[in-house]
């Protein structure tokens, strides 16, 4: 039996905080599901709602996943690696928010706003790029094909939902604490290596042996894949602030070409997916953009260290734009140019 509309969708990490953002914005969104098939690690049992049913997760098997016709993986590194590559080799959709992929040559590294075009037919694996690179690429990516941006310079300002659930109950314990006792403590079970709580720190994960953090490293890499710039001279410093969710970035970009502060203004106004905002005043907040469907700026400035340089402040939804809301825009993209067809077998 066929249902011609819709398509079997398979969610790996279904109970995790992302996963739990992915399936609201699936039924938010109305995307076609027909049977919905959802798995966690299966090492501990677990039920998520999905469209008014309670659905148990399922330990992940090759032979499982494969009955979907697209498989969202907001899992491990590990179970992506595991599955992902097999499954689309099958012909089954796969849209992976783990980083297994992201700078693999045979995968697209996909942002649909930016590089829709990546999208094809022979590439059923395609890879979302880390939460904290996808405000910078939305927003400056129709100013760097305008005028072609040189050299970056970004510091970010990370929420502690960008490492799970369990540094959110960290941040949480620690204010907690705090508020009884006046102090901020060490917890044995704490998930980052320092406190969180009326703190920041220039470290999200390790270091390498230069000093550059993972993160950073990534930032770099991964924003040169999507842009095609691999010349790009991209410096970051990566930090992670008290802040339950959204990631804010500060930004000084320099161009080859160029520019007037008027054509800036107009090139963002104009860029999909983002909200331009031109009053100094009304600039956006890790707040201001909780559960909102694209990447917010302003405070654009001239720089006055370099010509040809200027600044902007950068704020997103890690947890949507970052992660989920950028998986399921794929899964639209791939609809609307008939790569993902509906007609999936109902189990």
């Amino acid at each position: 039996m066929f249902k011609t509309d819709k398509i079997n969708v398979a969610v790996v990490g279904a109970s995790g905080l992302v996963g739990g953002e992915l399936l609201s914005l699936l039924e938010k969104r109305k995307f076609p599901v027909a049977d919905f098939l959802p798995f966690n690690s299966g090492r501990h049992a677990a039920r998520v709602n999905f469209k008014g049913g309670k659905h148990v997760c399922l330990k992940p098997s090759f032979s499982s996943l494969k009955k979907a016709g697209l498989v969202f993986f907001v899992s491990t590194d590990e179970v992506s690696s595991r599955f992902a590559r097999k499954l689309a080799d099958a012909g089954v959709w796969c849209i992976d928010d783990s980083s297994c992929f992201r700078l693999d040559k045979s995968v697209p590294l996909v942002i649909p706003e930016v590089n829709a075009d990546e999208l094809k037919p022979g590439k059923r694996l395609i890879a979302g790029p880390n939460c904290t690179l996808t405000g910078a690429a939305v927003a400056l990516h129709k100013i760097h094909e305008k005028f072609k941006i040189q050299e970056l310079r970004i510091a970010t300002y990370q929420a502690v939902s960008g490492a799970g659930r369990s540094a959110m109950n960290q941040l949480e314990k620690e204010l907690e604490y705090y508020l009884k006792h006046g102090s901020v403590p060490f917890l044995k079970d704490r998930k980052f290596p320092r406190a969180i709580a009326f703190n920041l720190f220039p470290q999200v994960g390790g270091f390498d042996e230069s000093g550059m953090s993972v993160e950073e490293a990534k930032v770099e890499a991964e924003l040169k894949k999507i842009w095609s710039s691999p010349g790009l001279k991209i410096s970051s410093t990566a930090v992670r602030v008290p802040v339950l969710r959204g990631h804010s970035l500060s930004i000084w970009a320099k161009t080859e070409k160029k520019w007037s502060l008027k054509k800036l203004e107009n090139i963002l106004t104009a860029t999909p997916g983002l909200e331009f905002i031109k009053n100094p005043y009304k600039y956006p907040t890790p707040l201001d953009v909780v559960k909102t469907m694209g990447v917010k700026a302003g405070r654009l400035r001239l720089s006055k260290t370099s010509p040809n340089e200027f600044q902007l402040w950068i704020v997103s939804d890690n947890l949507y734009k970052g992660a989920a809301l950028n998986s399921v825009e794929i899964a639209e993209c791939l609809l609307r140019r008939g790569l993902l067809k509906p007609g999936s077998r109902v189990l």
